[in-house]
């Protein structure tokens, strides 16, 4: 197996999760938070996938798809399309509303793909390359997108959670 292949595959899994997590639910279900400043299935999933979108166009150098494919307009939320939820406040995760668990799954398929496409096409030597030195030590691919990694299954693993508390 190679690099591209693992990485391939690790998103995939985040890719099922995530549909596991909010695939069928109403939005009602996707807004619902277990406590006053918990997080909901919907912002969860927004989030992770904002994350991924956006760690992944700034490592190949690609707009995201959030905003180069109208996503952004389709979920009109209230923040700068810019924003990723890090570092949200619980009055700022109550105002993602997804309409639909489609439309969620829907952003998250397309990055997914976008994302796939990119990892499929990378080399072992790439992995080295660093790509954010505001950190010491700086930052390789590799380390990047293992980290999205983390973070996604994380925060799909929260989802699911919630999810089973429904």
């Amino acid at each position: 197996m190679t690099s591209a292949q693992l990485l391939t595959d690790a998103f995939g899994r985040v890719r099922e999760t995530v549909h596991e997590a909010a695939g069928g639910l109403t939005a009602a279900q996707l807004a619902h938070r277990v406590g006053d400043h918990a997080n909901s299935i919907g912002w969860l999933v927004w989030h992770l996938t904002r994350i991924q979108d956006d760690h992944v166009a700034d490592a190949a150098g690609t707009p995201q798809v959030w905003t180069r494919d109208g996503w952004a307009a389709r979920f009109g939320l209230p923040f700068d399309p810019s924003d990723t939820g890090y570092g949200h406040t619980s009055e700022e995760v109550t105002a993602v509303r997804v309409g639909s668990a489609d439309l969620l799954t829907g952003y998250h398929d397309a990055v997914h793909d976008r994302t796939a496409e990119y990892v499929g096409s990378l080399t072992d030597g790439d992995l080295a390359r660093i790509v954010d030195r505001a950190w010491d030590p700086p930052v390789t691919l590799g380390v990047r997108l293992i980290s999205v990694i983390s973070d996604d299954l994380q925060h799909a693993g929260q989802a699911a959670f919630v999810r089973g508390l429904l």
